[in-house]
Parts: structure tokens; sequence; C-alpha cells
């Protein structure tokens, strides 16, 4: 005979498991149509549900979208914190923490281009509770990108440097999330191989470039220095060619004038 207790506790498991579905089935309609071209009754029958019983679960779909960015935060920050546990070198956290993030990308890809293209559809308090779970994961890379430029990457002749300016690990750290965070957009497991083989590559990049006095540093001082001596043409579009081709006319013309 099943007790009350274990009835009652089967029936939050059976509840919460078809929460989750209805989420990713919701976060694929979302990613694939917008939030704001979605309605309840839409989001309903993406998941295969009927409406009645989709409000059992979520009362608007505002409720809906707070739950995917919320509980991928959480997931994401909880996955890193226990996978950094045992690491101690600032480098070889940063790998950690780039594959955690690409396999969150390669299991819940739809989660990631919501969390990335969604972010402003949430009234402000809700916007604040995503922010501050936002900011914590943030945080931890942060913190990652600080020590990396302290202390090198612990290979002969990279070493860090001796001080540290708070607003260069914030741009470096943005940076970073700017190529984790895009890579939703062209990553494809089948063409760019396992979420292993594409953080070998990112972190490459990125510990090769926070490390202060890396021994590729001085070529990459002289390509500043080539490329600043080269004169940059201005970013025009159709409309600053045409502006442009009026000035050359203009100055040919006042050269004709001139001659006369």
């Amino acid at each position: 005979m099943v007790s009350p207790v274990s009835a009652e506790r089967s029936r939050q498991l059976r509840h919460e498991g078809q929460r989750l579905e209805i989420l990713a089935a919701a976060a694929a309609a979302i990613a694939e149509h917008g939030f704001h071209g979605m309605t309840m009754r839409g989001l309903a029958r993406a998941t295969g549900r009927g409406l009645a019983t989709f409000y059992n679960y979520f009362s608007c779909k505002e409720d809906v979208l707070f739950s995917l960015q919320t509980e991928a935060f959480e997931t994401m920050t909880d996955s890193v914190h226990e996978a950094l546990t045992e690491v101690a070198e600032p480098a070889d956290r940063l790998y950690v923490f780039i594959l955690n993030h690409l396999r969150y990308l390669a299991e819940h890809g739809s989660e990631m281009r919501v969390l990335v293209s969604e972010a402003a559809a949430l009234p402000a308090g809700r916007r604040k509770t995503v922010r501050l779970l936002k900011e914590g994961y943030f945080k931890i890379c942060r913190d990652i990108v600080a020590a990396i430029l302290a202390d090198g990457c612990n290979t002969p002749g990279a070493c860090g440097g001796a001080s540290l300016d708070p607003i260069e690990v914030e741009r470096m750290t943005y940076s970073m999330f700017g190529m984790l965070n895009w890579s939703y957009g062209w990553y494809e497991p089948r063409h760019h191989g396992s979420p292993e083989d594409v953080a070998r590559s990112m972190h490459a990049l990125a510990v090769c470039g926070l490390v202060a006095q890396c021994p590729h540093r001085p070529a990459e001082e002289n390509l500043r220095h080539r490329l600043g001596a080269v004169r940059q043409s201005p970013v025009i579009g159709r409309t600053g060619r045409r502006t442009a081709a009026s000035l050359k006319q203009l100055s040919s013309a006042e050269k004709n004038s001139k001659r006369v």
C-alpha cells in the first residue's frame, strides 16, 4: 500500500517533469517566433497541451519567459560551481567555465537563444531578478579572467601583470561572453565538433589574449604599430558613398573654377 506521502511526492515529480517538458517546448517556439510573436494559445499548441492544461502550469506568457531565464542561469551557475570545485589553476578554471557554458548550449540551444535575444522582454521587477542571477554568473567568469591577468597561465615566459585595471577586467570578461553567447548562432555539433572541441579553440584564443607577458605579445605590439600607421577609411554606407562622391565632384568643380 502506497503511503499518502509517497503518493504526493510522486505527483509532485510528475508535475515538475511535465512543467520542464512544457518549458523546453515553449523555448523552441519562442526561439523560432519571438516572445512577442507568441500567445498563450500558441504556446499551449506548441507544447502539445490544451490551453486549460497550460494554465495549470503558467498563468501568463511572462511566467514562461521568467521561468526560462531564471532556471537557465541557476542551472548554469550551479553546474559551473560544482565543476570548478576541485580545479585550482586559473587557466584550467577558464576552460571548465567555457566547456560548461558550451555544454548547456549544445543541450539547450533554444533556451540559450531566448536568453540572448529576449532579455529585455520582461517587466522591470522581473528583469532585475534575472539581472542579479546574470551578474552572479558573470562574476564567476570575471574572477577567473582577473586571476589569469594577474597570474598568467603557468607557462614558462607567460607571466601575469603586476597590477589590474578593473575596467580592463570588465572589458575582457564582456568580450569573453561575447564569444560564448554568440556561439548559439553558428555552433552545430555535427559540423564544428563536440563542446570539448569548441571549448579548446575558445580557450586557446582567450588565454593567449589574457596573459599579460605572453611570448607572442611582441608580435601583437608590432601588428598594432603597423596598423596604427595605416590611414583608416571612414565607415560609410550607401548614403555615405553618395556624400563622398558629391564631395569629390564639388572638389573637382572648385579646382576647375580656380583655373578659369
